[in-house]
């Protein structure tokens, strides 16, 4: 069996990044009390990953507080700084075998949680934010439970086509994968607003305004070349850290 490639010495960057990511996800009230979970490979293999430490408030969350963990070793739920069992079922089946899946985020908030919870969860193309994830998600019809290690492995079977970057997880919540932090906090971000435009024009009952498929691919293709978009919306965040609440980087 081939061991996994060295961890980079220095992840304070990677470390950075990511806590920024929690503190401004809970700002944002996406999170679910101490429930939910982030991960970040850092080995080519994306078997070694940084994650948050078991029940610790996305909002106090700091670069140093992030657990590194071998996707290869199920031991450490036996040590003091285990993991959420849960958070590793999910996110170590993901790592293992999704090597992509790069940055992994999950959630249980507001909008996408509604849209998990219709027995119809695709997302229509009604706007341009909707567009983004035309062809490009995956609904989990079959929900098995808390996200243990066979639930986990179920889970990561779904991602393995690299042009699904978002799981509708149904009755449960919603999971995005991303090359960075910034591109997978990016698209968290926007596919919470699509599923809000969405279920809030569904309130109205009023007839959709749904666009052809091939405005809806048009559309996508054209957000994923919009140039630096991820990189400069984590940035600002980071700035606006920096002066607010600088220790998310220690």
């Amino acid at each position: 069996m081939n061991q996994p490639n060295p961890t980079p010495p220095d992840l304070q960057a990677e470390r950075i990044d990511l806590a920024a990511a929690f503190r401004w996800t809970a700002r944002l009230g996406l999170h679910e009390a101490v429930a939910n979970h982030f991960s970040l490979a850092v080995s080519d293999d994306g078997r070694r990953f940084l994650m948050n430490p078991n029940q610790r408030h996305f909002a106090n969350t700091r670069a140093s507080d992030l657990l590194l963990l071998d996707a290869d070793q199920p031991d450490v739920l036996q040590q003091p700084d285990a993991p959420d069992p849960t958070a590793w079922g999910l996110h170590g089946a993901i790592h293992r075998r999704v090597r992509h899946a790069r940055c992994v985020m999950h959630v249980h908030s507001t909008y996408a949680t509604v849209l998990a919870s219709l027995a119809d969860s695709r997302l229509p193309p009604i706007d341009q934010n909707c567009a983004t994830f035309f062809n490009r998600y995956v609904i989990d019809e079959h929900y098995g439970g808390l996200a243990f290690e066979a639930e986990g492995e179920r889970c990561a079977a779904l991602l393995t086509d690299p042009k699904v970057k978002v799981m509708v997880m149904g009755n449960h919540g919603v999971l995005v994968i991303g090359d960075s932090v910034a591109d997978a906090f990016n698209r968290l971000f926007y596919f919470e607003r699509s599923a809000q435009t969405y279920i809030l024009a569904l309130q109205t009952q009023r007839p959709l305004r749904v666009m052809p498929d091939h405005i809806a691919e048009k559309t996508a293709q054209e957000l994923e070349q919009y140039p630096e978009q991820a990189e400069r919306h984590l940035s600002e965040l980071k700035t606006i850290l920096d002066r607010e609440e600088p220790d998310y980087r220690l």
